[in-house]
Parts: structure tokens; C-alpha cells; sequence
């Protein structure tokens, strides 16, 4: 006599989910949804943004990547301040990319500078003067960080 095993179809009632909990769950995305969306309709203004404060050191740096992380830093009269490779320019490479869709959006130059800046509180940003976009690089981590700080040449 041959055995014939049959696959198991469905869970059981132990490997289940509580309904009760994918019921929260579901409640609470479409709460965030709602939120959010009152907030944009409003022009609800940003809140736990960062202090505009004193800029302490500044550079105009020109940003060029490429697909394969590769990336190039220049200063405004086209001299190269470091040139990444594609192991080391990640990085880099994908801000130039926020940058360069950003500057796309608006018809913005894409070879125009940024600016990078050292504010106080030992704050180190991107500032895009041509979209008004901006990041504060401490969120990024500490090596991504470094990496801009020695651009700007305070580290």
C-alpha cells in the first residue's frame, strides 16, 4: 500500500494572526493616511525642523555622479576637489542624483553649485540655492558626514 500526503492548505488556528490585531494595524495606517493628508490640505507648517542657525564655513561645491556611485566634487572655477570611485562616491553620487531631479522638476541649471555648510551646533548641510532644497548630513551617518566635512575642510 502506497502512503498518499496530502499538503496542508490552510494554517491553523495558532499560526494565525489575531483578526483583532490586523484590524489595529489597518486602523492605524489609515490614520497616519489621514493625518498626513490633513496636514498637506492645511499647509499645516513643518514642525521638529532644524534651527536656522549662524553659518559658521561655507563652500560652493559642484556635484557630478554617476550610475555606477562614481562621483566628482568641484569647486565653481572647475578645479577637482576629490574624485570618488565607485566603491567610495556612493554616497556623493546619490545626492547629486536628489539634486540633479530636484533642478529637473523646475528646469533648474544642473551645473550649478551647491552649497555646503557648516552651521553652528557643528551642523553640516546641503543647501541648493536654485530649488531651495536642502538636507542636514547628520542624518546620513557619521562616514557620509566625514565625507562632506572634509570637502568643506573642517575635519
Amino acid at each position: 500500500m502506497s502512503e498518499t500526503h496530502t499538503a496542508r492548505v490552510h494554517a491553523t488556528p495558532e499560526e494565525l494572526v489575531p483578526r483583532v490585531l490586523v484590524r489595529i494595524m489597518f486602523a492605524l495606517v489609515l490614520a497616519c493616511v489621514g493625518l498626513v493628508t490633513i496636514a498637506t490640505l492645511s499647509d499645516r507648517p513643518l514642525e521638529s525642523t532644524p534651527a536656522d542657525t549662524a553659518i559658521i564655513a561655507q563652500r560652493d561645491i559642484v556635484l557630478t555622479g554617476e550610475a555606477s556611485g562614481a562621483a566628482r566634487v568641484m569647486d565653481v572655477h572647475g578645479s577637482v576637489i576629490a574624485n570618488f570611485s565607485a566603491e567610495k562616491g556612493g554616497f556623493v553620487a546619490g545626492v547629486e542624483r536628489v539634486i540633479a531631479r530636484e533642478r529637473a522638476k523646475i528646469g533648474a541649471d544642473a551645473t550649478a553649485p551647491v552649497q555646503l555648510q557648516l552651521r553652528t551646533g557643528n551642523r553640516l548641510s546641503l543647501y541648493d540655492p536654485s530649488t531651495g532644497w536642502s538636507a542636514e548630513l547628520m542624518g546620513f551617518g557619521a562616514d557620509n558626514t566625514r565625507t562632506f566635512a572634509r570637502l568643506l575642510g573642517t575635519h
